[in-house]
Order: structure tokens, then sequence, then C-alpha cells
């Protein structure tokens, strides 16, 4: 039986994911290539430039796969809460030990190579998650295990926001509410951060006075269709106090953003005038590269705002104008669709497993790749914030490539177990 158990961990794996993740990261890998091209060091495996420290990391990535595909599946379950506290108090740690990049003391460095621990975090919380809910005796739609999956969530983005200061990183992991709707958690929940969201940019647009007659006057018709008991009457006045709060939060929370922040908010929802040569810049040079392309794109190589590095970061945050500028509508479309039938096949994959971990742990997965695929497309066209996350497998950086080999791996290594108990 243990025979069988050897020779069935890669017979099980499924192979279409991971041909699928081959593709995007030699894609990606050529992308970077492009974005950093320089006729002096034009050889694509030297290490001295980004595209050979980047096929370097494929090589250790692959190496990382075959090692989480080797190891026993119940390692991942028996040792998630574990895991889970090591990179957290890594994250704690990076802040006094380790070594500041671009403002942001998040990274620890080893020479040449810089490893952040927040990326980490994200397949280590969505371990933990797992954990929690697959316990027979844990129901989401229990009000306090729904408070303690929101603490599991909620330390580590508490400390890479604040103790990093990355709040792009940190944001990611509201991805994880999704995961929670699929196991139980009430559609309320998202209708009520949803219409928080509303309620944030309105505040930001209009004045809170109009704010808080229009909310006074919601309240009071919203009586006219209630049955008006003391209860009923109670609740209607503590949403409209509520939501007064947050307006005037709001207005708070702004003051005290720092001066990038803001001009980031600004710029995405057009307030006031945005001067392209400095706040607007980055996106608007985005879009310039992404609209030259056309429909079938400059050629490989060939990109003019690539080339002559009009997009900032465009090997990392903005990779993906690289991809419009050089491979045109046409490639844009083919790498988006790509990502999402990576997506859309982790899913399929999380509702055909046995065990409630492996389930809640691929939901993880899908709702970290989406979230990161609609940020970071987004905010290169000027439909999200500037938040600084990699597209998933296309940008450059150790960290991110591992986190998300990691992420992925893991639970094509649950589902191979999944098809050997099958056996």
């Amino acid at each position: 039986m243990e025979r069988n158990k050897r020779n069935s961990i890669f017979s099980d794996v499924d192979w279409v994911v991971v041909l699928l993740y081959l593709l995007l990261i030699t894609m990606g890998w050529l992308n970077i290539y492009s974005a950093v091209y320089n006729e002096d060091h034009h050889v694509i495996t030297d290490m001295t430039q980004k595209y050979g420290k980047q096929l370097l990391w494929i090589g250790t990535s692959l190496i990382i796969a075959l090692i989480i595909l080797i190891i026993d599946e119940k390692f991942y379950t028996v040792f998630a809460y574990i895991i889970y506290a090591v990179f957290l108090l890594a994250c704690i740690a990076v802040p006094y030990l380790g070594r500041e990049v671009k403002g942001s003391r998040s990274w620890f460095r080893f020479g040449d190579f810089g490893l952040q621990p927040a990326e980490f975090m994200k397949f280590a919380t969505n371990l933990a998650i797992a954990k929690f809910l697959s316990n027979q005796f844990i129901k989401i739609t229990d009000y306090r295990n729904t408070i303690i999956t929101l603490i599991i969530i909620g330390i580590p983005f508490l400390a890479i926001k604040v103790l990093e200061d990355e709040t792009g990183l940190a944001i990611v992991f509201s991805a994880f509410i999704f995961t929670l709707y699929r196991e139980g958690l009430s559609v309320n929940y998202l209708l009520l951060g949803f219409l928080a969201i509303v309620l944030f940019i309105l505040a930001l647009m209009v004045n809170s006075i109009y704010l808080f007659i229009i909310i006074g006057s919601l309240c009071v018709v919203a009586t006219l269709f209630i049955k008006r008991n003391a209860q009923n009457l109670f609740v209607v006045a503590l949403i409209g106090l509520v939501a007064c709060g947050m307006v005037k939060g709001t207005s708070t929370v702004y003051g005290h953003l720092e001066a990038h922040q803001k001009v980031r908010i600004d710029v995405l929802l057009g307030r006031g005038t945005v001067n392209l040569k400095k706040e607007g810049y980055n996106v608007n040079q985005a879009k310039i590269a992404i609209g030259s392309g056309g429909w079938t794109g400059k050629g490989y190589l060939n990109g003019t705002q690539t080339k002559y590095e009009f997009v900032p970061a465009q090997d990392t945050d903005f990779i993906f104008c690289t991809v419009g500028e050089e491979w045109g509508f046409v490639g844009s479309t083919i790498v988006i669709i790509l990502e999402l039938i990576l997506i859309i096949k982790v899913i399929f994959m999380a509702e055909r497993q046995r065990s409630p971990f492996s389930r809640i742990y691929g939901y993880g997965v899908a709702s970290v790749l989406f979230f990161h695929l609609t940020i970071n497309v987004g905010m290169t066209i000027g439909l999200a914030p500037v938040i600084g996350i990699p597209l998933p497998f296309f940008s450059y950086g150790g960290s991110s490539l591992w986190s998300f080999t990691i992420l992925l791996f893991i639970f094509i290594k649950l589902d191979s177990h999944r098809l050997a108990i099958l056996r």
C-alpha cells in the first residue's frame, strides 16, 4: 500500500493546472526580459539582470513545487497553525531586523536577494483558516466563530499595514472574505461591506452635511415601511447612527493619511485636477502604453513606452503594460483568460474535494489569485487604486513567485490526495 502511495505522487497530480502554471511563469519571464531589455545586456540568462535573476527564482520555484508534492499532505493540516505563527512572527520581526526598500522596511536581505515575509503570510493565513473552519464542530454561521476567523485574517493584516506600511499586501487579505462566504457566511456581510465601500466613496466626494441629511431622510422613509415597534425603530436608528459615524470617520481617516495615499485616492476618484507629470503620471503612462499596442501590439521587444522606461515599475507592478503594448488587445486578453482559466479550474477542484480542509484552502487560493489579477490589471488601466501588488506568475520578484507557487502547489498536493483516496 505504501508503494502505491509513493507511485501516486505524480500520477494523481492535476497536470492541467501544472501546465497552466508553467505557461504563465514562462510568459511572465519573457515579458520581464522585454520590460528591462538592454542591447548591451541581452543574454536572457545573464544573472546580473532582472530576467536572469527571475530565471533563478523560477528554477527554485520548481524545486519548491517538487518538494511540496513529495511531502505528505497531512503535514499541511497538522502544522497549519505553526506555519501561520512562524510567518506571523517573521512579519512582526522584519521591521526591526529587515532592510528598508523604497521607504518600507519589509524585506530580509541575503546579499543581492531579498525575501518579503508578507508575501508568504497569504498561504500561511489560508492554511490557518482552512484548519479552523474544517473542524466539524466549527460553523462560520456562529457569531463567535466568525469573529475568530476574522481575527485570524485581521492579525496579519494589521501587522503588515501598521508595522511594515505595506497597504497593498495588507488589503489582499480581504480576499479571504469570499472563502468565508462559500463556507456559509451570510450574504448580508458582503452586502454591508459593499454598502460601506459605497458610503466611503460618497463621503469623500459629497459634503458630509448633505450625506447626514440623506441618511436621516432614508431612516425616516424606512420607518414608513416597517412594523413600528421599539425593536425595529431601534435598529433603524442604530443603522443611521453607524452610517453617520462612518461618514464622519471617513473624513477623519482621510485627513490622517499620508500625502501619497491621499493622491492615489484622489486620482482614482477624479477629485480635483490631476497633474499628469506627478500624481497621475504612473496611470497615465500605463494607459498610453496599453492603448498604443492596438489590437495585436507593436511586437516583442518593440515597445517604445517600455524600452524608454516611461512606465515606472514596468517589470513588477505594471508588467501588464508591457503585455498590452507589445502583444496588444489580443495578447492582453489571452493573458487574462489564461489567469481566469487557472482560477476557475482551482474553484472546480475545490468543489470536488472530499475534505473540508482542502475545499476551504482551494477557495482561498482562488480568492487570492482573483484579487491580485483584478486589482493589478485594474490599476494599470485606472479602474483600481495603485496599491502595488504583483500580477500572479508574471511580475518580477522571488518572494511573490515563491509565495504563489507554494499557495498553488499545496492545493495541487491536497487534490492529488483526494484522487489517491478514491483508488
